[in-house]
């Protein structure tokens, strides 16, 4: 068995190598630079360049995909076209798709969310045996700098809003289930613990709340992404504002990390940081 991680350069697909490689497995990951984890064979690859994808497949039976913080609509469709069809020539027998986000049951002229909607539609008709993961917000963003500082925590969501949270850890433990569990094919499994608001959660890192300006969002995390990426993250925080406030709410059935255990709580990923209580 030999698992392919695209993505593995990036914080998501880099945890999920880590945790296959931990695990045991032969894991080979791609990345457009060809960073990998320590313990896992690096791929460089463009995934615009449908022959390089397809060397990726060489001797591979499962694939985790995270798509790149890309957001044109043809520039993703061919990403998606050409990593299925390398996967139905490889002979793959499970592919895991993660959405990089919770998605809106319907189409919202908002990039981020609708192109990864056609990835996930265009991987569950494929004819490749597949499962997409839908995780929420990640705990890892409340390490990014200015947003949990000096008894504050800045978030771009109104405060009563509630959210629905992941670690990177459990989604790399879910990823895991899902390319290896059986009968899961064909199936969309949203990951994420118990919803907390953006007030609940200040309160538990002993915090006061204040919503942050979408626009000065976007331009500290443009410093971070480049400004298409950021501007794509930030108008999924303005449709959900607007539009979407329940996205992060509903809780997933079973266990959050769909079936392969319990999520780590936002109390629990904050008492293991102690610069969170300052």
């Amino acid at each position: 068995m030999r698992i392919l991680v695209i993505g593995a350069g990036g914080a998501q697909g880099g945890a999920v190598a880590r945790r296959l490689a931990a695990e045991g497995y032969a894991v080979r990951g791609l990345s457009r630079t060809g960073s990998a984890p320590e313990g896992v064979e690096p791929f460089a690859a463009d995934l615009g360049d449908a022959a390089r994808v397809a060397e990726a497949f060489a001797g591979v039976t499962h694939v985790s995909v995270t798509l790149p913080l890309v957001f044109e609509a043809e520039r993703v469709e061919s990403y998606v076209r050409n990593v299925l069809d390398a996967a139905s020539g490889a002979g793959v027998r499970r592919l895991v798709l993660n959405t990089g986000n919770r998605l809106p049951g319907r189409v919202t002229g908002v990039a981020a969310f609708d192109t990864r909607r056609a990835a996930a539609a265009a991987a569950l008709a494929s004819g490749v045996p597949s499962v997409v993961v839908s995780p929420p917000l990640y705990l890892e963003n409340l390490a990014a700098p200015g947003v949990l500082e000096g008894g504050v925590l800045r978030h771009p969501l109104p405060g009563d809003v509630p959210v629905s949270w992941l670690s990177h850890a459990d989604l790399a433990v879910a990823t895991s289930a899902a390319l290896l569990g059986d009968g899961r094919d064909g199936t969309t499994v949203a990951l994420g613990g118990p919803p907390v608001t953006g007030l609940e959660l200040a309160a538990a890192a002993g915090a006061r709340y204040e919503e942050l300006d979408v626009a000065v969002f976007e331009a500290g995390l443009s410093a971070a992404l480049g400004a298409g990426a950021a501007a794509g993250v930030a108008d999924t925080y303005r449709w959900i504002a607007a539009h979407g406030r329940d996205l992060y709410a509903g809780r997933p059935g079973g266990a959050g990390t769909g079936g392969a255990g319990t999520v780590t709580t936002p109390r629990e990923w904050l008492a293991a940081r102690p610069w969170a209580a300052r």
